[in-house]
Order: C-alpha cells, then sequence, then structure tokens
C-alpha cells in the first residue's frame, strides 16, 4: 500500500479551488489600488517621483496598473491615501479602464460592447491559446502555467494551452517583448487560425515594465494588432488571468 503518499493527499487537504469566481484572496495580495479622494497635488507629485515605472500621473491623482509593478512604494509612503486590496479581478479590454483616478473604488469590468462577437460566438465553451515567452522572465509564465494546475483547473471551463500556434484560437504574450522574440512572435500569430485572439498578461506584456523604452524591444506587433484582453499583475495571478479570460468570453 502507498501509504507514504496517502498521508501527504491528508497533510495537504483539499486543494481544489472550487469557485474561481467568489475566492477571496489573502489581505496581503496586492490587486486593485485605491487612491483617497482627498489626496492633495504635493503627495501625488512625491509618489509619483517614487515610482520606478512611472505608472502614477497627477492632476488628477492616478495610477495606470499596465505600468504599475505593484511594489507599494506608494502605498508605503502614503499608508492613509493609498492603499492595494485584495481584488484580484483588474483584467480590462481597454487600456484606459486600466487607469485607476483618485476618489474610484469600484470593481474592474469588462466594457462588452468592446468584445468582439465572434469570440463569444466561437469560444464560450472551448478556448485553446498559445502562449509565447516574448523576453519574459518566467514569472508571469509561472503563473499561467498554475492557472492550469490542480488548484485552478481552468481547463473545466474548456480553456487550455497548446503547444502549436495552428490548434490555437489566441496567443497569450508574456514579457516585454524583445527584439529577438519579435519575429517568433509574428511567426506565432500568423499561423494561428482566423479570428485571432489577443491576450497581454503581466506588466511587462502591457507596457515593458522596468525595461519600458530599452532598444532591446521590439513591441511594433502590438500597433499593427488589436488586443482583446490586458491582465495586469508582476506577475499577474492566475485567478486574474481565469476569471479575465472567462469575462472575455462570456461565460457566466
Amino acid at each position: 500500500m502507498p501509504f507514504k503518499e496517502i498521508n501527504i493527499f491528508r497533510r495537504h487537504g483539499r486543494q481544489y479551488v472550487p469557485d474561481l469566481r467568489g475566492v477571496e484572496l489573502p489581505a496581503i495580495f496586492r490587486g486593485r489600488p485605491v487612491i483617497s479622494r482627498d489626496i492633495t497635488p504635493l503627495e501625488a507629485e512625491m509618489v509619483q517621483k517614487l515610482c520606478p515605472v512611472d505608472a502614477i500621473a497627477t492632476s488628477p491623482c492616478s495610477i495606470n496598473l499596465g505600468k504599475c509593478v505593484f511594489c507599494r512604494e506608494c502605498e508605503f509612503a502614503l499608508p492613509g491615501k493609498i492603499r492595494f486590496t485584495n481584488d484580484y479581478k483588474i483584467a480590462a479590454n481597454s487600456r484606459e479602464e486600466l487607469v485607476i483616478k483618485a476618489g474610484a473604488d469600484q470593481p474592474l469590468r469588462l466594457d462588452p460592447d468592446r468584445v468582439r462577437g465572434e469570440i463569444r460566438s466561437l469560444f464560450k465553451h472551448a478556448l485553446k491559446l498559445r502562449q509565447v515567452s516574448a523576453g519574459g522572465d518566467n514569472s508571469a509564465e509561472m503563473e499561467l502555467n498554475a492557472a492550469g494546475n490542480v488548484n485552478f483547473d481552468m481547463g473545466r471551463f474548456g480553456i487550455e494551452f497548446v503547444a502549436s500556434p495552428r490548434h490555437a484560437d489566441g496567443v497569450v504574450i508574456t514579457g516585454p517583448i524583445s527584439g529577438s522574440m519579435a519575429d517568433a512572435l509574428q511567426i506565432c500569430y500568423d499561423a494561428i487560425p482566423t479570428p485571432k485572439i489577443v491576450i497581454l498578461a503581466g506588466t511587462d506584456a502591457l507596457s515593458g515594465g522596468i525595461f519600458a523604452g530599452s532598444q532591446a524591444l521590439d513591441r511594433n506587433f502590438l500597433s499593427k494588432y488589436h488586443v482583446d484582453l490586458f491582465v495586469p499583475g508582476n506577475p499577474p495571478h492566475p485567478l486574474t488571468f481565469i476569471n479575465g479570460v472567462l469575462d472575455l468570453i462570456g461565460h457566466k
């Protein structure tokens, strides 16, 4: 009898997450930020200078989740004015929706009018994705791998990563898109049958992150094609990715 394995299972307990829509993460998780309405221009300017990726703007004060690396330096500097909640549902389908302004404290939601009709008509019950690490550091890639493990099991919704772009419905891009990966990304995209879904996962993919402006990057791909889903995070949590994709395909 495999007593050792049985004891391991007993100690681990039940790891399967039954409700990926309603699970609550610990308070320590860094999710959607909230900026106090009464933050002053001087305070906003101070935290703007602290931000390592220029994610904070002034007049009005705002945090761009497409650039934010969730380091919390702004929260540490102004604990009464800026806080990061444990809300992991922060995916959006436009860059404008990723900008969190002072006084705003509502959840992020995908704009249904921006979702292409063919996405929900074709992929609501099954979606195959090809993941491309375009110069990534393997953090976002590991979280996407975790999205399919026994804990999160996004495959229960028919969402899976596949090995070949010819078997995929879309591409998930991680990493800042280095020059050495630009051609490979294009080749992968071209091999995916139409209609093609494009998802950016992680701060590096969304904006370049700490590498933004580097001569080693070639982000021209993003200026040529429509991006269907932006998934913030550094790296993005599996629940952020899964819930974003479920909202995109219209799964209730």
